[in-house]
């Protein structure tokens, strides 16, 4: 009686066996299930045909989106499948494209990825369980540097049978890895074999994807064309989508002459990330005002992210935390809002601004068990105090934060002398903001004009998209407007973003080059959060902890997508919680 007690018990420890699955979330269960028929978001048979017209403002001189090296073409993701897809109106579930299967057990220490027997590349070829490893171990070793963050957690990836591969997981927490294995992109090792990965390359790569390239010239055009005979064309997760024959992208010298090619007709949709251009550019579009054109807000329930003025901490200016914090007491969003925008925007408070994952009052329990072991690593206003960005009145001279401001700079050992700021070595406080768009000069040009009112020389200065990514990659730049967008399930991106192990990485989105082993902590416990409460509560921790820390100027953001298009196109009904879905629509 004994032994069988100790196995009964034993048996009821084991974790439960790990079974081949349609799909994965993050936290929960999947809202479609097993033999769905297609997603929610899309119309299943929505006609094929035409050509969709586009425009870009980033001249190219590759077609290998994967590496540090160059600049790709904008809808280059085309040609390229993954293991798994996201559903566009859950929070973060996975379902199986290439894979066919996904099995992992409950620890998720481990998953294997059973492929599909009619997944196959442009030429022909079947994709296979080596495919799959080399596609990993490539982005590892001479992929972007944010590839070796996403995927330092795998310890070894191994073929199993015919059409699975099993990747086992380093000792830790990390139950996104599953999810993350699910986003690779699948690359063909027999093309790759005998050539440099690394470096930039005019010639189309061969993929797996929807679209492939059919013609273009460097730095002029690119189009895609739908491949007819694509083999996922009629899976459940691919079903209503990628509808255009064709897919063109123009380039154009900036966002104006784009903006005035649209309503020449020149291409077809215009996602508008100008405030300004939104309120007042399209007044003399004709086409707009007789109906063959339409404007529209398409809301979602995306989180924010963050964009703002973003300081290089490696910049001695920048170390002392009063400092930055007086910079950002400069900026007179209010007056931005109200002069250069049309009132459009809500001020940035938060990372994860516009869902439940913001810091909002003061941490409550929960919070506070997180970060009260880290107490005297991190602001004291992190216990005390609500984040919030500075106000003004609104009428561009920000005299009472500018007052905030001149009394920091002298904690700091900052004076003004004969009208410049200067350290207690009388070298003087100036500093460059780089920008590659000039739409962002008139953003930041007020912002140094008020800076010189404390008598800091904040030059501003626009230089081209090569130089510009190439001084960022080099962390050559004092100031830079940079975004980091946020998704609904927060997850290993973030060690890319923060983290101490990412400051000194060229290419990775740790930008400022933050060293902060706080920081450093609250990542690796939102990785490890085990269910969606955690995950929600460690992120809060996290938000709260960067925001005392004045590593960027929060700007702005809306909780809809504006685009303006030629009304030729049919589009589902309703817009998923992560916004519109061009790929979703299709030409009447």
């Amino acid at each position: 009686m004994r032994i069988l007690a100790f196995l009964l018990a034993l048996l009821i420890a084991l974790p439960a066996a790990a079974e081949p699955r349609h799909g994965l979330a993050m936290h929960g269960a999947l809202k479609y299930p097993a033999g769905f028929s297609h997603f929610d978001t899309v119309v299943p048979n929505a006609p094929k045909g035409g050509e969709l017209k586009l425009a870009d403002t980033d001249p190219f001189d590759s077609f290998n989106p994967y590496i540090a090296k160059g600049q790709a073409p904008d809808g280059i993701g085309l040609a390229y499948d993954s293991l798994m897809v996201p559903s566009d109106d859950e929070p973060f579930s996975m379902y199986g494209l290439v894979a066919e299967s996904v099995e992992t057990p409950p620890d998720r220490s481990w998953v294997i990825f059973t492929l599909r027997r009619e997944a196959r590349f442009h030429d022909g070829r079947g994709v296979t369980p080596e495919d799959v490893i080399f596609s990993l171990e490539i982005l590892r070793t001479k992929g972007a540097p944010s590839y070796r963050f996403y995927y330092a957690g795998v310890e070894r990836a191994e073929k199993i049978g015919e059409r699975a591969v099993k990747f086992t997981f380093k000792p830790g927490d990390n139950r996104e890895m599953p999810l993350i294995l699910g986003e690779l992109p699948i690359l063909p090792k027999h093309y790759w074999q005998g050539r440099a990965f690394e470096e930039t390359t005019l010639e189309p790569p061969l993929s797996s994807g929807p679209y492939r390239v059919a013609k273009f010239e460097p730095g002029r055009f690119v189009t895609y064309e739908r491949v007819k005979d694509y083999w996922a064309k009629d899976l459940p997760v691919r079903k209503g989508q990628f509808n255009f024959d064709r897919v063109r992208y123009d380039v154009y010298r900036d966002s104006t002459v784009a903006l005035e090619a649209l309503k020449a007709g020149e291409y077809d949709i215009r996602p508008e990330n100008e405030a300004k251009k939104w309120a007042s550019g399209y007044q003399d579009w004709a086409a707009l005002k007789d109906g063959r054109a339409r404007k529209e807000n398409f809301a979602h329930q995306r989180p924010a992210g963050m964009q703002g003025f973003a300081f290089n901490l490696r910049r001695p200016l920048f170390a002392d935390i009063r400092v930055r914090e007086a910079l950002g007491l400069a900026f007179d969003f209010e007056w931005a809002n109200r002069t250069l925008f049309s009132g459009q925007y809500t001020r940035t408070q938060s990372y994860f601004d516009n869902s439940e994952l913001a810091a909002r009052g003061l941490p409550d329990a929960a919070e506070l068990k997180i970060l009260e072991p880290l107490r005297g690593q991190v602001p004291d206003a992190v216990f005390t105090s609500e984040f919030h960005s500075p106000v003004t009145d609104g009428t561009g001279y920000a005299r009472a934060n500018l007052k905030r401001a001149v009394a920091l700079l002298e904690a700091a050992g900052w004076q003004v002398v004969d009208g410049k700021l200067v350290d207690g070595a009388g070298q003087p406080f100036m500093f460059e903001v780089l920008l590659n768009s000039p739409a962002f000069e008139r953003i930041a040009l007020p912002w140094a004009r008020n800076l010189a009112r404390l008598g800091i020389a904040a030059k501003v200065r626009t230089v081209d998209s090569t130089q510009y990514v190439n001084r960022v990659r080099g962390h050559d730049f004092d100031v830079i407007v940079m975004s980091w967008g946020a998704s609904l399930s927060p997850g290993n991106e973030q060690a890319s973003y923060w983290t101490s192990q990412a400051a000194e990485q060229k290419g990775a989105r740790n930008v400022g080059g933050i060293k902060n082993p706080a920081i450093d902590k609250l990542v690796d416990l939102v990785i490890a959060a085990p269910d969606r409460d955690q995950l929600v509560t460690r992120t809060r921790a996290l938000d709260r902890v960067l925001l005392w820390n004045h590593y960027v100027v929060p700007q702005w953001h809306i909780p809809y997508d504006r685009v303006a298009f030629w009304d030729k196109f049919g589009m589902p009904k309703s817009v998923p919680m992560k916004g519109w879905q061009m790929h979703t629509w299709w030409m009447k």
